[in-house]
């Protein structure tokens, strides 16, 4: 593995590494003293490894619930997972991901220079997943070599700075404030989700507002009725699966309290996310005036998803099941259509989901935040199906990209290239 490459995808693939990079910059741009440098860059390296253990957390518990689905119900289909389809893609096009996303960040860095799109698109694992993307759909097309690398990483500058400035309006009404942007890519589920939020929901009765009996007040606490929550739908699934589905998960653990456990656990995970996002934003925000005021100005940092979750947990939870819902019911119409099966991950759906029902419930409250997240669902369910068909020998394989701007630049890219090759 040669140094540009290890640098690309062991070092800057890596969002905690990435994001301390920027910090340290803007800290030293603002002439800032040694021991506030070191703080900061620590501090923000630490916050996102506690969000990633936060987010392991949750995926660790919805892998073994989505497992329980699928043994219970024995569905065969095709199972949205970005970090399995870009392992894939990297047994073949790993040079060329590589390259896409090193100048793709700097092309990032020169459009929010030259242009008004003013955003740094610091998710680095979704950078790294697109350059993927990229790499397989222009491959597939004809395009090698050299102009694969410059269109591909000209492609991907483009998107990290159009994707968080399409979704800043809604941003401004989830965070009430311009100080952060949105960099991950289900923005196109995320802006859905805003129009459909304002189309038939009413912002001002938001999820967060709830009204709670007295003798229930604890569920006021968002951490207490998360766990509630999960426990209730954990507890659901392993009574209609049965001990002996859910043993091949649980082992020697008795299947209800497997399930009990389970959702606890997911709660415990939400909380250490809420954690790490606290902590980042009390970092980088500070530290990226440095980066605005001397090489980007006006500069705003795009950030990942669950850096909206603390502006509205209940829309979190909300957003996240009808999502879900969103992909068991498309599931059944997929067919219909001719489409290859999608199985909802629940990995995807809990973070774009989440991420939909946040901006429905800016725009549409309790009501907005069900219709978006449904919304969301229903679009990770049909793009990934005709997604496939461009991927060229990837779309063979078990698996896809799941996300909802995967599929859309995917799709549009590949029709374009087809066209001109």
């Amino acid at each position: 593995m040669g140094f540009f490459e290890f640098l690309m995808n062991e070092i800057l693939s890596l969002p905690e590494v990435l994001v301390g990079l920027i910090v340290m910059i803007g800290l030293i741009l603002q002439r800032a003293k040694f021991a506030k440098i070191f703080s900061g860059t620590a501090k923000s390296i630490i916050g996102f490894i506690i969000l990633g253990a936060g987010a392991g957390v949750i995926i660790g518990s919805l892998d073994s619930l989505g497992g329980i689905i699928q043994d219970r119900f024995e569905i065969q289909g095709v199972i949205p997972n970005n970090e399995a389809i870009v392992a894939l893609a990297q047994q073949t096009l790993g040079t060329e991901t590589a390259l896409i996303m090193g100048f793709g960040f700097i092309a990032n860095i020169l459009i929010a220079r030259f242009t008004p799109l003013k955003y740094i698109f610091l998710t680095g694992h979704h950078t790294f997943f697109m350059a993927a993307l990229l790499s397989a759909v222009l491959g597939s097309a004809g395009i090698v070599g050299f102009p694969l690398v410059i269109i591909g990483s000209l492609i991907l500058g483009f998107v990290m700075v159009l994707m968080p400035a399409l979704a800043q309006p809604f941003m401004r009404k989830v965070t009430g404030g311009n100080d952060i942007a949105i960099g991950h890519f289900g923005t196109v589920g995320y802006i859905t989700a805003g129009l459909v939020g304002k189309a038939v929901g009413n912002e001002k009765k938001s999820a967060e507002d709830i009204k709670v009996p007295e003798h229930l007040s604890f569920l006021r606490d968002s951490l207490l009725s998360t766990a509630l929550t999960m426990v209730t739908m954990f507890l659901i699934l392993v009574l209609v699966a049965g001990p002996d589905v859910v043993s091949t998960y649980a082992g020697d653990q008795n299947f209800i309290m497997f399930g009990i456990m389970q959702g606890i656990t997911f709660a415990a995970g939400f909380s250490i996310i809420m954690a790490g996002v606290r902590m980042i934003l009390t970092e980088i925000v500070p530290a990226f005036r440095g980066i605005a005021e001397k090489l980007v100005p006006g500069a705003k940092p795009a950030l990942d998803v669950p850096i909206i979750f603390p502006y509205a947990p209940t829309a979190v939870i909300i957003g996240f099941l009808s999502s879900f819902v969103g992909g068991l019911i498309s599931m059944f119409f997929l067919g219909m259509f001719s489409l290859a099966l999608i199985i909802p991950g629940l990995v995807p759906h809990f973070f774009t989901g989440a991420g939909a029902g946040v901006f429905g419930n800016a725009t549409g409250g309790r009501i907005g935040a069900a219709a978006g997240g449904f919304a969301n669902g229903v679009l990770i369910s049909f793009l990934p199906a005709l997604l496939l068909p461009v991927l060229g020998g990837l779309g063979f394989q078990n698996t896809t990209f799941g996300d909802s701007d995967f599929g859309v630049v995917g799709i549009l890219i590949g029709l374009l290239a087809n066209l001109f090759s």
